[in-house]
């Protein structure tokens, strides 16, 4: 099981002792309401290799004839490093699961990256494919860069009128709700399990809908107490949450 990513720490002695404090204003308060995830937990949840999500969030380099060059990164997170070791946003989950898609529909790296850009200067966001208006007006916003950029891998993807649509409705949209901002604010992984990824409540972990209590936490009190209803009345919550949390569990360990 992953290891969920915990918010930044600031320590101070008092008495001799190593102690947690943290501050009213403390700038650490930034990442709240936003969710926070190690490569783990993000390869756990999306089913993205952890190598690929790396490649995107900071770039590689790769030779080209004699030259050796540098792919910069296609995601632009504002997180980054600042915990201490690649992290990534909610938002940032919403957006590779849509380039993971475009990958497996054999578009290549290059003309994902001039769609990435170009759609990002029209709708202004960083994170231009989990929004709201992709998801209404991505084919028509595509098909003007394609035409554009006279990028053939577009352009091909684009005549398909049904593509796009199909992608937004099959692996995007579902299970997704929106803000007034029509940014994305919360994700159900799986429709027949009442879990939710909400990085409001948790930092982002996967919790139940009734109670809010992680996932990770109901399933390991199932497995010690080896009884589902003992876990339930522990953290007081419904049966039914307990065996949806230790049903996410197993489906997204392996």
């Amino acid at each position: 099981m992953s290891r969920h990513i915990d918010p930044p720490r600031r320590w101070r002695r008092r008495r001799g002792k190593a102690t947690f404090h943290r501050m009213p204003h403390d700038p650490e308060y930034r990442y709240i309401g936003r969710g926070l995830y190690s490569l783990s937990d993000a390869e756990r949840l999306t089913r993205i290799p952890r190598q690929r999500i790396r490649r995107w969030m900071e770039g590689y380099y790769y030779v080209c004839g004699s030259n050796r060059r540098f792919s910069r990164p296609i995601v632009r997170s504002d997180l980054s490093r600042e915990v201490g070791e690649l992290a990534l946003t909610f938002a940032d989950l919403m957006e590779i699961r849509f380039l993971d898609k475009f990958r497996h529909m054999g578009v290549s790296w290059r003309s994902i990256r001039i769609a990435a850009e170009r759609v990002g200067e029209v709708i202004n966001s960083t994170h231009p494919f989990s929004t709201k208006r992709f998801k209404s007006d991505g084919h028509t916003i595509l098909a003007e860069i394609a035409d554009r950029e006279q990028d053939d891998q577009l352009l091909d993807l684009v005549r398909d009128q049904w593509e796009i649509p199909k992608i937004v409705a099959r692996y995007l949209s579902v299970g997704v709700e929106f803000n007034d901002l029509d940014e994305p604010r919360l994700w159900r992984p799986e429709k027949h399990l009442r879990v939710v990824v909400d990085p409001m409540r948790s930092f982002g972990a996967p919790i139940v809908m009734d109670g809010s209590v992680q996932t990770r936490v109901l399933a390991a009190a199932a497995k010690a107490e080896r009884s589902q209803r003992a876990a339930a009345s522990m953290y007081r919550v419904p049966l039914r949450a307990v065996h949806d949390a230790v049903k996410f569990e197993r489906r997204f360990a392996a």
